[in-house]
């Protein structure tokens, strides 16, 4: 097969290419390009750009592309080598199974971050309140993802999503209408929970946790696709979690347990913040790399 480079002036790449053809010269340009999925990626993209599923790709893998078609696989392809994280091409990120928009303001959902879910419906469970009438707040909320999550699980509960970015709350809402959930879920403008006043039984938050100094030396896929604001925690990380310290105990119900996300290495740094404030530390929740991703933590008796 003879390599034709993917960004040539003038020159459309894949034009003349069967769908097939397409994919199997953008996983390798992909592989070539150090990616970690190159085969995923390609399918992924070249399924997005013509409309089809996994089943219609091979279906129809001997077709032709035509010339519009040829030339949105190359203009996605180029953003990928980009290193542009295919969620952003998308649009789209899951997270719980739950399939939710994604765009520029908001961060992108990670697997990680479903560990908070788990303890917070732990938590729940311990207490057995699954079907109780329950509030929650969701600080940061970004496309909503922990908030949306919890009351897809939640039957009975309505919860409250806060965010300084306005097109993180429109998304954010968005998200909320096409699960069904617009009628428990609302959204305020607000830094961290500085305008919330009725207490919660569940208050979560994944902050910005990574020092400023670290944050040049990401992937480049978060360092320069994510928004900053959701990355940048200050000089030590801790910034958003000293903000939260400051509303939690006057947020939370007496009953009402508190769970974060957390970076690497924040478990004692992060409890020392909150233990002044009232709030006593639960048993955390470790990822599946063995690392504390939740702490939960509870008004102190």
């Amino acid at each position: 097969m003879t390599r034709r480079p993917l960004a040539s002036s003038g020159h459309d790449p894949f034009a003349g290419d069967s769908i097939g053809a397409a994919r199997r010269r953008l996983a390798l340009e992909f592989r070539r390009g150090g990616l970690d999925a190159p085969e995923l990626d390609a399918r992924i993209i070249v399924g997005h750009a013509l409309g089809l599923d996994h089943a219609a790709l091979a279906a129809q893998s001997n077709r032709t592309l035509a010339a519009d078609e040829a030339g949105a696989i190359a203009a996605l392809s180029a953003r990928r080598l980009a290193r542009e994280p295919v969620a952003r091409l998308l649009g789209r990120k899951e997270f719980w199974g739950l399939p939710l928009k994604v765009n520029a303001e908001t961060l992108l959902p990670r697997p990680e971050t479903e560990t908070v879910v788990e303890a917070a419906l732990t938590a729940v469970d311990c207490d057995d309140r699954r079907w109780r009438a329950l509030r929650i707040a969701d600080l940061g909320t970004g496309s909503g993802a922990l908030l949306l999550a919890l009351l897809s699980e939640l039957p009975n509960a309505f919860g409250v999503g806060t965010d300084i970015s306005f097109a993180a709350l429109r998304c954010a809402r968005d998200n909320a209408a096409a699960l069904g959930l617009s009628g428990r879920a609302s959204f305020v403008a607000c830094d961290y929970g500085r305008t919330l006043r009725a207490p919660v039984d569940i208050l979560v938050s994944n902050p910005p946790y990574v020092a400023r100094a670290d944050i040049a030396g990401l992937q480049a896929e978060v360092r320069d696709f994510d928004p900053r604001r959701a990355l940048d925690g200050g000089p030590d990380g801790l910034d958003g979690y000293r903000a939260i310290a400051s509303h939690a105990a006057r947020l939370l119900a007496p009953d009402g347990i508190l769970v974060l996300e957390l970076g690497h290495g924040q478990l004692g740094p992060v409890t020392s913040i909150f233990t002044p404030a009232g709030l006593a530390p639960v048993a955390p929740r470790y990822d599946l790399a063995g690392i504390a991703r939740a702490l939960v933590m509870r008004v102190r008796p």
